[in-house]
């Protein structure tokens, strides 16, 4: 009986894993990827990006992601794209395990549990208030793995296993240090709110939040230049990302860090005044947890003196306390709603994966919803990446709109990790790096000027792009200025050499 439950669990969460998969869609190359997957690429040929390889290598000093990533693909002999895939596949499916995992101890019934799983698969690409995150990103980025992590080692911790989740956060820390962190501090809430009677842990939140002080602190070891003093460089990569300056939020984004907070703490009364122990202690963790990390996070980013720990982005403690309310919020919803009744499974399934699917084609309309290795693109962007990807000299280059990736039909790929060149430095990606590693903050700076009014450049400016750092090729709007050597070209991009 034992071993037909398991397989009827693993099968049921292969297919949440494929439907969840299927509705978030897959962008490899995109956003945050522009790091990740150039570096390992980067692990795995180094003749590739002999320029400014800084621009993503320092930002990877802190995480084993990508040394993992490439030990991976040399052993096993995986392409590099199907080895993205295939750990993509196996975060979702660890994440939603580890789901079922935590829930089944906090709820009894099939529908409740399922509910749950099926609640979080259903928003994996969920907005995080206002902290530019999602439960889990549309390609594979050490976060994903960081958080299957981190819910294995909750699970551990509701089992009464705590020390089997020491060595689970350890790894997420090595993955994602910033993730890992937040981590350690909820497991460490949990096991004290579960070391004690729920009351007394109530009764006294402000005893039991001070000891966790100590967790966020070890965010910044990995981050030593905070002691230096922000440059004006810094400054101005800081301010291109709002969600960093939480006194500047949007009133809804306040509501959706607020919000639920207090909903967990409902939860904690309802759950104790039902004899639902193990549900009222962990909402009671979540709300603990939430109540000091907002209390953080409001000391840290309020004075302008602090200005430099706003890098270390204490607001996305919410990542965890977002994950568990798609959980507990879909096995509320199980329990007392859809229950065994088929015709209201099929409604809900349908709403909350037939929403998020249509929020995600709206956020990447000029893309494949599942941008896979064996497809083409229709991208004019992508296309250009691969004709350079596959034509051009490894020691190549490039220069590109440095707003390249805010540009109709880009949809926010990176030139680095799928055209697998060098490039100057951009004014979007390259800028969040640069919050993360200010010493590159000058060459940054220096790159960007020498590429303002990129839409009117001539001949003469791309040759002083060469004089100046050595650009010798260009990827510019077609038809291209006169006096460029373009062997390719499409509808609305070509590649040329700079003479």
């Amino acid at each position: 009986m034992k071993r037909h439950n398991f397989l009827a669990d693993f099968l049921l969460i292969l297919v949440f894993t494929v439907l969840g998969f299927a509705v978030m869609g897959y962008h490899p190359g995109a956003e945050d990827d522009g790091v990740y997957l150039t570096a390992v690429k980067a692990d795995l040929n180094p003749n590739l990006f002999p320029h400014d390889a800084a621009f993503f290598q320092l930002q990877m000093h802190s995480s084993a992601f990508d040394t993992w990533m490439a030990h991976f693909v040399r052993l096993t002999g995986t392409p590099v794209a199907w080895a993205e895939l295939l750990w993509q596949l196996t975060s979702i499916f660890l994440v939603l395990w580890a789901c079922w995992s935590i829930v089944r101890q906090l709820f009894e019934g099939a529908a409740a549990r399922w509910a749950g799983v099926a609640m979080v698969a259903a928003m994996l690409t969920l907005p995080v208030a206002g902290t530019a995150l999602f439960l889990m990103d549309q390609y594979l980025h050490p976060r994903n793995l960081a958080t299957a992590l981190i819910l294995f080692g909750v699970s551990r911790i509701l089992a009464g296993r705590r020390w089997q989740a020491v060595p689970l956060v350890g790894l997420a820390v090595m993955l994602h240090p910033l993730m890992g962190v937040f981590g350690i501090s909820f497991c460490g809430v949990l096991t004290l709110t579960l070391s004690e009677p729920l009351r007394v842990q109530l009764r006294h939140l402000r005893t039991r939040v001070v000891p966790e002080g100590a967790a966020p602190i070890a965010a910044i070891v990995p981050f030593g230049w905070i002691f230096d003093p922000p440059t004006p460089a810094w400054l101005e990569a800081l301010r291109s990302r709002h969600w960093f300056r939480l006194y500047q939020w949007k009133w809804y984004e306040w509501v959706g860090a607020i919000a639920p907070l207090a909903l967990f703490w409902l939860v904690a009364h309802v759950a104790r005044k039902r004899g639902e122990i193990n549900l009222a202690r962990f909402a009671a963790a979540i709300f603990i947890y939430g109540v000091f990390q907002q209390a953080v996070a409001m000391v840290l980013l309020g004075p302008r003196a602090l200005i430099v720990f706003s890098a270390l982005e204490p607001m996305r403690y919410l990542h965890l306390v977002y994950v568990f309310m798609a959980l507990v919020g879909g096995a509320y919803l199980g329990r007392y709603v859809l229950k065994a009744r088929i015709w209201r499974w099929a409604v809900f399934l349908l709403l909350a994966n037939g929403g998020m699917c249509l929020a995600q084609r709206q956020l990447f309309p000029a893309s494949e919803h599942l941008e896979l290795p064996f497809t083409a693109s229709a991208s004019p962007w992508l296309q250009a990446f691969d004709w350079i990807k596959h034509h051009t000299p490894e020691d190549a280059y490039f220069a590109l709109d440095p707003r390249y990736m805010a540009a109709p039909g880009e949809d926010f790929h990176s030139f680095r990790a799928l055209a697998e060149r060098s490039q100057l430095a951009d004014a979007i990606k390259d800028t969040a790096v640069i919050t993360k590693v200010p010493e590159l903050g000058p060459a940054w700076k220096r790159q960007l000027e020498a590429q303002e009014g990129w839409p009117r450049f001539q001949l003469a400016d791309f040759e002083r792009l060469k004089a100046e750092f050595g650009v010798d090729w260009v990827l510019v709007s077609y038809p291209q200025p006169a006096g460029l050597a373009c062997p390719w070209h499409n509808d609305a991009l070509t590649v040329c050499r700079v003479p």
